[in-house]
């Protein structure tokens, strides 16, 4: 067993760890209450069980919590940090205001439609995709039913918590190494 899992599943009240990784009430709890897990897919198995089974009003707390892309994300803790990294990482830093930033910038308008249409944030797993990428699946999921837009929302949403899981394992397994003579 790595030793992320491993000290994962130690902790005596992970929920507050796994907070930072998904927002939805109840989402913590339900993997929390999974541990101890054999390898790193049977926590992403129940990570994905958990969204899956929430019901759209967790879905929409958890979207809340996440910044239109672009945008910096409010707050100094964990989940807005890894929030910058991945935006950063997808070549739309938060609070970069690529390419004007105001009114007239596409990402700006395209993010503005889809929340007058769908009455939440754009949610994308941001990680590895450019700018366009970004645009040009903003511009796909407008032409979505609500229906079909809710499907690939979980999707995306399942997409970024195990990117954070996998950030957290990362987190305990470096806290845990043991100091250097």
């Amino acid at each position: 067993m790595d030793r992320g899992l491993r000290v994962f599943n130690a902790l005596p009240a992970p929920r507050a760890s796994l907070a930072g990784c998904c927002g939805a009430p109840g989402w913590a709890e339900t993997v929390a209450a999974g541990r101890p897990y054999r390898d790193r897919a049977a926590l992403r198995a129940a990570a994905d069980a958990a969204l899956a089974s929430a019901d759209w009003s967790a879905v929409a707390t958890a979207l809340a919590d996440h910044p239109r892309i672009g945008a910096p994300p409010r707050g100094d803790d964990r989940r807005a940090a890894w929030s910058r990294a991945e935006q950063s990482a997808a070549s739309v830093p938060a609070g970069a205001a690529p390419a004007g930033g105001g009114a007239g910038d596409p990402l700006v308008a395209a993010n503005e439609a889809y929340e007058r249409r769908f009455g939440h944030v754009f949610l994308i797993c941001a990680t590895g995709r450019s700018r366009a990428q970004i645009l040009a699946a903003l511009a796909e999921r407008l032409r979505n039913d609500e229906a079909t837009e809710r499907v690939v929302v979980r999707r995306e949403l399942a997409a970024i918590a195990a990117l954070r899981l996998d950030r957290l394992l990362a987190e305990l397994a470096a806290a845990d190494e043991p100091a250097m003579p």
